[in-house]
């Protein structure tokens, strides 16, 4: 448990009389915003408040030391960095109000959300994440060669998360300039520190890392102005990673309703003597640097700020809820592509093509991407020198350096994270999982931050994360998953899965196009046995755009018989089921199937399959993931809501087992779905 030993001591050191008063003036601001917030939430006209008083000094002083255009990613409890920055308190009110002209729309609250006017990036609930993001920001700093420092809070409860290890981790090895403020308040909520670590200060931490650490005393703003302000020169001139642990107190609890009767009263006692801010007035005054009077008028005009403010929020209308702008902001919007292609299963006329496998169609993508957007960045485990366990990178570092083709350490949410701070500093990135499987480790950063990102704050989340999945190479339950049902369900997301070389190519460029993340699926059984000829050159196909393979079908004018929805490995087992079967004896089926291979699930080109199956009558889904929950039955349910009047036979699906998938080729064969699909097609078309 902290404890403390003596009043703060100030030193002015240089400091001029102007840096000294502004310094208090900006420590004020917060606590009389926050001291009126508490009067409105016990009136009832707010609904909840996370209080940072007895922490500002952390704050301002950290906010006061570094560039206005430098990246900070506050918690909670920083108001001060957003006072110090100059949000307009009616902006900053309204946010707290959720009223429209907050920085989210009333879509979230208090401070998550981030501004690049401002260059604050906020925190997401989930605390540790923001860390990986500040990542990002100042690896962009990095390659673009600008002198910049990203600094991000967290607190001391935060740091058990395994995001901070992550993010300590990645930022020492690739020396990124950052700084990682723990505001060490000894509690995390009520669990107090002896029960969250066992270390005795956190300084301890950053030797595992190879990092620099400086502990302070975070209610002493002329200590934190000092480190803050040296660190960041010396950071500019020399990039690294420096742990930074600032000794605090929240003088109230977690949040207003959580109270505080689990903190020793003994503690309130101590730490209210260490006030930052009556410590401070009281040196100023004492150093005659600093008048009752003109106290009390820094006092009047913030006053008068924040009532201004606060009428001007209060005074704006609630929101009315408008579904058209809800769903629009859930994408960012994508820009219109010259040469947009519809269909690469055929050349355009006149255009010659080069035989490619999945894989090569794959790898050419990225090498034309890297060509054209210089700020895009390759980040993954093993992608560098060896080129990826699949070798789709080979020879990338020589083309494009290290710098841009980066292996990572085995820190799958710090890299996402990352992936989006890069975006947010203007860069594109390109995150591989080495296997679909591990992108557990990262589920966090892609469904409640990268996913999230434009529709909370008009954040843009430039990032494509590769996904070699798939069974059939006997790679055994976590090598082999079908996990794209997994992001199907978060808003926001756009998901890809081609089944052939010249869509990968094509729709691969066209994520790198878009502002979105984009989950793009290569099914490993199909890289080396799936091949076409590709158009050579630099093309895209557009993202939520099905293609339709008419199969079988008797002669010219004949009509299908089925219409058969699918994707990735699905397309390619069905083709081969359809083929089988001898449509010229099946009377009196019309001569085949409408195959649709839907190429991306997210957005779903519900059109097309509307089309189809309003066309033939009858549709079976197909995927390789297992049935139970796949994306099949969504697909199923919308074609029964849209489609019953045409339909002649219930809508089937056919999916692999409910099962992790086995080992063994036999019990993988049986786990997969095309013998049962075959069944189940047959069936259908009987029905």
């Amino acid at each position: 448990m902290i404890t403390v030993d003596s009043p703060i001591k100030f030193d002015r050191k240089k400091h001029s009389n102007e840096v000294l008063l502004s310094l208090c003036k900006e420590l004020i601001k917060p606590r009389l915003i926050e001291e009126k917030m508490l009067i409105l939430l016990r009136q009832g006209k707010i609904t909840k408040w996370f209080s940072g008083i007895g922490q500002e000094a952390s704050s301002v002083g950290a906010a006061m030391a570094l560039q206005k255009d430098e990246y900070i990613l506050p918690m909670h409890r920083n108001l001060g960095t957003f006072t110090v920055r100059g949000i307009p308190m009616a902006k900053l009110f309204a946010q707290f109000q959720g009223k429209k002209s907050g920085f989210t729309k009333g879509r979230d609250r208090s401070f998550h959300f981030g501004t690049q006017e401002y260059k604050i990036v906020g925190m997401i609930s989930h605390l540790g994440p923001q860390m990986g993001v500040a990542d990002g920001i100042a690896l962009g700093h990095l390659l673009k060669e600008e002198k910049k420092v990203t600094l991000v809070y967290t607190g001391d409860g935060g740091t058990s998360e395994g995001d901070f290890h992550e993010s300590l981790n990645v930022a020492a090895v690739w020396n990124l300039p950052v700084i990682f403020a723990i505001e060490n308040n000894g509690y995390g909520l009520s669990t107090p520190s002896s029960e969250q670590f066992l270390c005795k200060q956190f300084i301890d931490k950053a030797i595992g890392y190879g990092m620099e650490a400086v502990q302070i005393d975070g209610n002493n703003v002329l200590e934190v102005y000092d480190t803050v302000k040296n660190l960041a020169e010396s950071i500019r001139k020399n990039p690294r990673p420096i742990l930074l642990e600032c000794i605090t107190f929240r003088m109230r609890g977690h949040e207003e309703a959580s109270g505080t009767k689990y903190v020793d009263p003994k503690l309130f006692e101590e730490w209210g003597k260490k006030d930052p801010i009556l410590n401070y007035e009281k040196f100023l005054l004492e150093e005659n640097i600093l008048t009752e009077k003109k106290l009390s008028e820094y006092k009047s005009e913030i006053k008068k700020e924040i009532e201004e403010g606060i009428k001007i929020a209060f005074g704006e209308k609630n929101i009315g809820a408008d579904t058209v702008e809800e769903l629009r902001d859930v994408y960012a919007a994508t820009p219109t592509l010259k040469g947009e292609m519809q269909d690469a299963q055929e050349l355009p006329l006149g255009r010659g093509g080069k035989p490619m496998r999945l894989i090569d169609a794959i790898s050419d993508g990225l090498r034309l991407a890297m060509r054209k957007h210089s700020n895009l960045v390759l980040m993954g485990q093993d992608i560098a020198e060896y080129g990826g366990v699949f070798k789709i990178t080979d020879g990338f570092v020589k083309e494009f350096g290290k710098e841009r083709v980066r292996n990572t350490p085995l820190c799958e949410s710090a890299i996402l994270g990352a992936g989006l701070g890069l975006s947010i500093n203007g860069m594109k990135a390109m995150v591989e999982m080495q296997f679909a499987d591990f992108v557990s480790e990262g589920m966090t950063q892609i469904c409640n931050n990268l996913a999230k990102a434009h529709w909370r704050w008009g954040q843009a989340a430039d990032v494509v994360v590769r996904m070699p999945t798939g069974a059939g190479v006997a790679a055994g339950p976590f090598h082999s998953q079908s996990n794209e049902a997994w992001f199907f369900h978060i808003p926001g997301l756009k998901i890809v899965y081609p089944a052939f070389p010249a869509d990968a190519k094509g729709l691969l460029l066209a994520a790198f196009e878009d502002p979105n993340p984009v989950m793009f699926f290569e099914h490993k059984a199909l890289y080396r046995s799936a091949a076409q000829d590709v158009q050579e050159g630099y093309y895209t196909i557009p993202i939520g755009k099905a293609c339709v393979i008419p199969l079988a079908l008797k002669g010219e004018g004949a009509k299908a018989d089925v219409t058969i929805i699918t994707y990735g490995m699905g397309v390619h087992w069905a083709i081969e089921v359809v083929k089988k079967l001898d449509w010229q004896t099946m009377s009196p089926f019309r001569g085949g199937a409408d195959l649709i291979d839907l190429r991306s699930l997210a957005p779903l080109d519900t059109e097309t399959i509307f089309e189809s199956v309003k066309k033939t009558g009858k549709a079976i889904i197909l995927h390789e993931d297992t049935l139970t929950g796949g994306i099949g039955g969504e697909i199923s349910a919308l074609i029964t809501e849209n489609c019953f009047d045409y339909l002649d036979a219930p809508v089937m699906r056919e999916g692999s087992l409910d099962t992790p998938v086995p080992f063994t080729e036999t019990l993988e064969t049986n786990f997969l779905p095309k013998e049962r699909f075959e069944r189940k097609l047959l069936e259908l078309l009987k029905y």
